[in-house]
C-alpha cells in the first residue's frame, strides 16, 4: 500500500553559480527593466538559464504590475510555478489575479499543496472558489483540507505530499514503490507506516530500508509510535520540535491519530523567519505586518505602531509626574539634574537585555513559568552585580567633580535601579506567558518607560535619605 499526494514538478535549469548563486543586484535589475521596455521575450528567455526562482522572486518583489505582466509573459510557463513558490504569498496571489482562473488553477496545481494553500489565503473568497472549480477535483480537495486548519498551526503548515505503506509490506516492495513515487513526494527520506484506517504506527527511513533484508516487512524494522503532533498545535511548537529532535520531517495527525500530513524542514525554516520577525516587531513596539515592509503604506505602519506609541506616550508621562512632584528637592540640589538621563538609561538598557534573554528562553521552551523563583534569583544576581560595578564607576565618575555625597547617591542609584530593572523584566514576561499574551509585547520601549518613572522614584528617595540637609 502507497500514498503519494504531491504533483510533479519541473526541474529548475542548470545556472551558472556567479550570477544565479547571487541575490538580484541593481545592475541586473536595470538589465531586465530594460529587455521589458524593449519587449526583448528572447533576451528574458535567455536569462533563465542563468538565475534561479529566488533571484526572479527578488526581481518581481522589485517590478510594477505592467512590468511583471510582461516579464512572466516571456519566461517559459513551465517556470513560473517556481517563482510563485519563492514569492510571499501575497505577492504570488497578486500575481494570479491578473491571470485568468483557468491558468491560475494550472499554476497552483503545479504547486506544492501547502505553498498553493498559503496562495490561496490571499485570494479574496471568490476568486478563490472561482480557481476551485476549476482545478483539479483531488488537488482542489487537498486545497480546501489545508484551507480549514488556521495558518499557524501544524495543520496550516502540513503538506499531504507523504508516502506511507502498510506493515506487511516487504522491504524490496517498498522501495520500488517509492521509485515510483519519488519525483511526486515531498521527501522519501522517511517512509510511513499506516494501518487500514490509515492510523499512524511507525516510521522508516530510507536509510534503514536500503540495508534491510528485501522479504522482511516493514513493521518488524520501523519505529513504532513515532514523534508526531496534532493539526492544531501552534506552529512554533511544531517547528521547535522538528529542530530539537533532528527530524527531516515531522507526521501531523487528527486526533483519532490519522496521518493527515508531514512537516518538512523547509516549511520550519519559513515558520522560523516568521515567528523571529513578529518577536522583534513586537520587542519594538509594533504590531507584526502581514505583507512584506516593501508593500506597507504609510498609513498600515501608523495603524500598527501607533497604538503602541501613544500607550508608551501616556505612561511616559509618569516620569514627569515624578520630576513635577520632587521638583523642589531638584532645586536644592541641582547637581542631581545632570545624571538624570544616566539613571533612566540604566535602567531601561538593563530591563531590555534581561527581556530580551528570557523571551528567547520563552520562546524555545527552555523557561516556563514554574521555573520563576530560579529565573528570578539568577537575574536578581546579574542585576546587583552589574548594577554593582556600574555603580562602583559612577561613584568614582560623579564623586571627583561634584563631592563625595552627590557620587554617593548616584553611585548607590545606579546599582538599585539595575537590581529593580532586572528583577521586573524577570517576572513580566513569565507572568505573561502564564495569562496566555505572547510574552514578546513586553518590548523593550514598555519596559524602559516603567523603569524610567520608579528608577526616578529610587533616586529621589535615595537622594532624601543621603542628603539630610533636602
Amino acid at each position: 500500500m502507497g500514498r503519494s499526494m504531491d504533483h510533479g514538478r519541473a526541474a529548475w535549469p542548470a545556472r551558472e553559480p556567479e550570477i544565479g548563486d547571487a541575490m538580484a543586484t541593481d545592475e541586473l535589475l536595470d538589465e531586465i527593466r530594460a529587455l521589458i521596455a524593449d519587449r526583448e521575450e528572447r533576451g528574458i528567455r535567455g536569462l533563465t538559464d542563468t538565475i534561479g526562482p529566488s533571484d526572479w522572486a527578488e526581481i518581481v518583489q522589485r517590478l510594477d504590475d505592467d512590468e511583471v505582466a510582461i516579464l512572466l509573459a516571456s519566461v517559459p510557463e513551465v517556470e513560473i510555478p517556481e517563482i510563485l513558490e519563492e514569492l510571499d504569498p501575497a505577492n504570488a496571489a497578486a500575481i494570479l489575479r491578473l491571470r485568468p482562473r483557468e491558468e491560475a488553477a494550472d499554476l497552483l496545481e503545479a504547486i506544492d499543496p501547502d505553498d498553493a494553500t498559503d496562495i490561496m489565503a490571499e485570494l479574496p473568497s471568490r476568486d478563490r472558489e472561482q480557481i476551485l472549480q476549476v482545478m483539479e477535483p483531488d488537488e482542489a480537495a487537498e486545497i480546501r483540507l489545508l484551507s480549514a486548519y488556521p495558518p499557524d498551526t501544524a495543520g496550516g503548515r502540513m503538506t499531504p505530499a507523504f508516502v506511507a505503506i502498510s506493515p506487511d509490506v516487504r522491504a524490496d516492495d517498498a522501495i520500488v514503490l517509492l521509485r515510483r513515487v519519488a519525483e511526486e513526494a515531498e521527501t522519501i527520506y522517511y517512509v510511513y507506516v499506516i494501518d487500514e484506517e490509515e492510523r499512524l504506527l511507525g516510521v522508516l527511513s530510507l536509510h534503514n530500508l536500503v540495508l534491510t533484508r528485501p522479504n522482511t516487512p516493514v513493521h518488524d524494522v520501523m519505529v513504532a509510535d513515532p514523534i508526531r503532533v496534532t493539526a492544531d498545535t501552534d506552529q512554533e511548537t511544531a517547528a521547535r520540535l522538528l529542530v530539537d529532535k533532528n527530524l527531516l520531517a515531522l507526521p501531523v495527525v487528527d486526533d483519532q491519530d490519522h496521518l493527515l500530513g508531514i512537516i518538512t524542514q523547509d516549511d520550519v525554516a519559513d515558520v522560523i523567519e516568521e515567528e523571529t520577525t513578529e518577536d522583534f516587531e513586537r520587542m519594538g513596539g509594533s504590531q507584526p505586518l502581514d505583507v512584506p515592509y516593501r508593500f506597507a503604506s504609510a498609513g498600515l505602519l501608523v495603524r500598527r505602531r501607533i497604538g503602541w506609541l501613544l500607550f508608551l506616550f501616556l505612561a511616559g508621562l509618569l516620569t514627569s509626574h515624578v520630576l513635577e512632584h520632587y521638583s523642589d528637592r531638584l532645586d536644592g540640589a541641582p547637581a542631581l539634574i545632570p545624571y538624570i538621563p544616566l539613571i533612566i538609561g540604566i535602567g531601561g538598557n538593563v530591563g531590555s537585555q534581561t527581556v530580551t534573554t528570557l523571551v528567547r528562553a520563552i520562546g524555545v521552551g527552555e523557561v516556563r513559568l514554574s521555573d520563576v523563583g530560579w529565573v528570578l534569583a539568577k537575574e536578581m544576581l546579574v542585576g546587583l552585580s552589574v548594577g554593582l560595578i556600574m555603580g562602583l564607576v559612577g561613584y568614582l565618575r560623579v564623586g571627583v567633580p561634584e563631592g563625595f555625597r552627590i557620587g554617593l547617591v548616584v553611585g548607590a542609584t545606579i546599582a538599585s535601579v539595575a537590581l529593580w530593572s532586572a528583577t521586573v523584566a524577570a517576572i513580566l514576561p513569565l507572568v505573561l506567558e502564564r495569562l496566555g499574551i505572547d510574552p514578546a509585547v513586553v518590548s523593550a520601549p514598555l519596559i524602559s518607560t516603567f523603569v524610567d518613572a520608579t528608577g526616578l522614584l529610587i533616586y529621589m528617595t535615595i537622594a532624601g535619605a543621603l542628603l539630610l540637609q533636602l
